[in-house]
């Protein structure tokens, strides 16, 4: 097993406000599955743009796939971003322009990496992207060729998991990536995300404050606890 993430001493604080997320130490080798739990205004999300790299850490550090996160340029970081980092955002950024299955594609069109990787498994890219449609219950859909505009909440947001899946990065970060999804769809995300990370030796960090999905993960981490002194993150009074 190698590290895939590794966080030492980390400490962020949003300009004019009295709150700080200060994470001792977080590690993941390849193949983790770790659930992350904390009420809102703890900083999850916080967290995981600090990961990504477009939020960069006051104090500590970040280390992606070995690579320092904030020692990178800018356009460095985007790179890293890309081969490295499979990202489920709560708002999902998909791009209404295009097909569900050109969206999926997208890191393979800015990652050599991840599309070799595709193209090894699947042959083609756009196999690869209804592969994992198909799996997410959208199949019909994709051969429909719907943009995603024309889909409900909960079919974008299906259509991002398989957007991060797709070439098998190292590292998944999902943010309450099931908050649109009914139980069936929930569960069968959840089944197809751990057997695709495991496919690709991906680790998993998969973040929620949904507790009834903690038992399902063999690692569970707690990101603080608001007390009375703690004033909520800028991302909760948003």
């Amino acid at each position: 097993m190698s590290e895939v993430l590794r966080i030492e001493g980390l400490r962020f604080a949003w300009p004019r406000s009295p709150w700080t997320l200060d994470v001792p130490s977080l590690v993941l080798e390849t193949g983790d599955r770790v659930f992350l739990h904390g009420p809102s205004g703890t900083g999850k999300s916080t967290l995981l743009n600090l990961i990504a790299g477009t939020l960069l850490p006051q104090a500590g550090a970040v280390r992606v796939a070995g690579e320092d996160v904030a020692k990178r340029s800018g356009p460095a970081r985007d790179r890293l971003r890309a081969d490295h980092l499979g990202i489920v955002f709560q708002q999902f950024n998909l791009l209404p322009f295009l097909s569900m299955v050109d969206n999926v594609t997208l890191p393979c069109r800015f990652s050599k990496r991840r599309r070799e990787r595709a193209l090894q498994r699947f042959g083609s890219l756009e196999v690869a992207a209804r592969h994992y449609l198909a799996a997410l219950g959208l199949g019909e859909a994709a051969q429909a060729s719907r943009r995603v505009i024309e889909l409900s909440v909960g079919q974008q947001q299906r259509v991002a998991a398989a957007r991060a899946l797709i070439g098998g990065p190292s590292l998944v970060l999902c943010d309450e990536p099931t908050s649109a999804l009914d139980t069936r769809n929930r569960d069968q995300f959840i089944d197809l995300l751990f057997a695709e990370c495991a496919a690709a030796g991906t680790a998993l960090l998969f973040v929620s404050h949904d507790l009834s999905l903690a038992a399902r993960f063999p690692r569970q981490q707690a990101l603080g606890e608001l007390t009375a002194s703690t004033v909520e993150s800028p991302e909760a009074l948003a």
